[in-house]
């Protein structure tokens, strides 16, 4: 039972529709540049939520924009939404539903079979403490899983360890600066 479960939550966590693939790829030929709200990337005309400033706690916040819906799932089951929601001024780096699709489906099952693993991959994503884009060209942060992460670019083109892109940087919610990327970070073994 658990299996077909795991396999099921896989598969569900897998699938994409494919007018969001339609949106993602609409949204990198937009301009890049930082909008009145102070977000920028060229993933924030894809995303389907108002993006600016959110009143919501960072889960809630992430669960009002659909292509974050892959992350929302997995961070509640790994129990980590009050925990989220219960710290002041955090960072996240969240995977967008695209960033999932890449994962294969044997290690997302694995990876949602294992409930402490899980934990430790999304908390590598949150850093406990607001980031700002003037920091992102240079930087080193501690995650709340307790490695480090890198952060470089100018302008609006940002990667985070080197490889993910930030597609959509400065959403802020009540209690987090959100940056949206588009691979699934993994922590130092």
């Amino acid at each position: 039972m658990r299996m077909r479960t795991a396999n099921a939550t896989a598969t569900a966590l897998v699938a994409v529709p494919l007018t969001l693939m339609g949106t993602a790829s609409q949204g990198h030929a937009q301009d890049a540049s930082p909008s009145p709200s102070g977000t920028f990337g060229p993933g924030c005309a894809g995303l389907s939520q108002k993006v600016g400033t959110v009143k919501d706690k960072v889960v809630e916040a992430a669960a009002a924009f659909p292509q974050l819906s892959h992350l929302v799932s997995a961070a509640v089951r790994a129990h980590l939404n009050g925990t989220l929601d219960g710290k002041p001024g955090v960072t996240v780096f969240a995977p967008d539903d695209h960033a999932f699709q890449t994962v294969t489906v044997a290690q997302l099952a694995s990876l949602l079979a294992d409930q402490g693993q899980l934990k430790k991959v999304l908390t590598y994503h949150v850093v406990d403490r607001q980031i700002t884009p003037d920091e992102l060209s240079h930087g080193s942060f501690k995650t709340v899983e307790g490695s480090k992460l890198t952060t470089s670019g100018s302008g609006t083109d940002f990667k985070v360890n080197g490889k993910a892109n930030i597609v959509c940087g400065k959403i802020k919610a009540a209690n987090a600066t959100i940056y949206v990327i588009d691979a699934v970070l993994q922590p130092p073994s």
